[in-house]
């Protein structure tokens, strides 16, 4: 270390000590320095807050864009009826924006961003499609809501989320199917799935419940799966076109994603001439419940179910926004519990499955 009391080898020069002026301006670049490392640091903490933080006001005034299923389906019928009335009476307003077009569904999610509400909830007919809205719904600051199917992965922390149990749901379908057919004697089978929209993960995640249920039994085996778009006359007519195909006797069991598309399933095939149910007929499940399912599986026709009904998640649904706006801080994703339905325990869910 050199000191001023050091005496410097020959010909070299002392260094210059440091300016008045200098050490004011390195002393005041470090403390700018310090300024915005704390200002960057708030702004990552308030960039990874709470999506469950509504404010604490509860619903009255609260402006919620409802970018659900149309009311021409069943299903959608009875949850808009009960998701609606439920906040309505606790002093929301509840815009109407939904549909059964997926196309549609975009642009509607693009309008209730256009009208800056205090939340949009939606369901995701096509997930893909969603992406891009939910993006955009992100940057302008209005927290999203989905219900009933996941998210595509790239968007799932934007939003909050009721979910029902899809793959559970498509494993009981499976479980109904391999039952019944064994129940009946029958060593093999050929099986046709007629599901909901397929661009959904609704219907996708269903199908992969269903899928790995079906796969432990490889003798029973799915010969044909065809987009019914939640649509029971698509349904109905998908049906016959498989029967024309594979005739009654190469078909012994048949999946349809809702109760009312398993129903349009044996009304098909009943048409047809095919035996359903019995000793020896078309074992048929849907894997959501409806009123027609359950008289169907009284009836004997239809081998069972599985819970999913509209007013049980529509409840839940309601009562997640109802916490988030009165500042209870919900989980991000709750998920709705699901049950199998047989005529073993068809009187149990009687109730809980003849609203819609």
């Amino acid at each position: 270390m050199i000191t001023s009391k050091t005496p410097l080898p020959s010909g070299a020069t002392r260094p210059p000590a440091p300016s008045r002026r200098r050490a004011a301006a390195l002393k005041l670049t470090a403390v700018v320095l310090g300024v915005t490392l704390v200002a960057a640091g708030c702004g990552d903490s308030s960039e990874n807050g709470s999506a469950g933080d509504g404010g604490g006001g509860g619903l009255d005034g609260k402006t919620i864009n409802f970018v659900g299923y149309g009311s021409d389906n069943p299903w959608g019928a009875y949850f808009n009826k009960v998701f609606t009335d439920k906040l309505e009476a606790e002093g929301a307003e509840v815009v109407d924006l939904t549909t059964m077009d997926p196309g549609t569904a975009v642009t509607n999610f693009n309008q209730a961003i256009s009208n800056r509400p205090d939340l949009i909830v939606a369901a995701l007919l096509d997930t893909s499609s969603m992406v891009v809205p939910i993006q955009k719904a992100k940057q302008a600051d209005i927290p999203v809501l989905v219900f009933d199917g996941r998210p595509d992965p790239s968007v799932d922390g934007d939003v909050m989320q009721v979910l029902s149990d899809n793959e559970a749901l498509g494993v009981a379908a499976a479980q109904n199917l391999v039952e019944g057919m064994q129940a009946q004697g029958k060593d093999s089978g050929s099986i046709i799935a007629i599901t909901g929209t397929k661009s959904g993960f609704a219907s996708q995640d269903r199908m992969t419940g269903f899928d790995a249920e079906m796969a432990k039994t490889p003798e029973y085996e799915v010969i044909e799966v065809e987009d019914g778009n939640w649509d029971p006359a698509l349904t109905g007519k998908i049906a016959t076109q498989l029967i024309a195909k594979h005739g009654c006797e190469g078909i012994q069991g048949a999946y349809g994603m809702a109760n009312y598309q398993a129903v349009a399933i044996i009304a098909s095939a009943e048409q047809a001439g095919c035996e359903v149910g019995g000793d020896n007929g078309w074992i048929v499940t849907g894997s959501n419940c409806f009123k027609a399912g359950i008289d169907a599986i009284k009836a004997g026709t239809l081998y069972g179910t599985a819970t999913e009904d509209p007013g049980t998640i529509a409840e839940q649904t309601a009562d997640y926004v109802a916490r988030y706006f009165n500042g209870e801080d919900p989980p991000q994703k709750e998920i709705v519990q699901e049950e199998r339905v047989t005529a073993d325990n068809v009187d149990q869910f009687e109730a809980q499955c003849s609203n819609a």
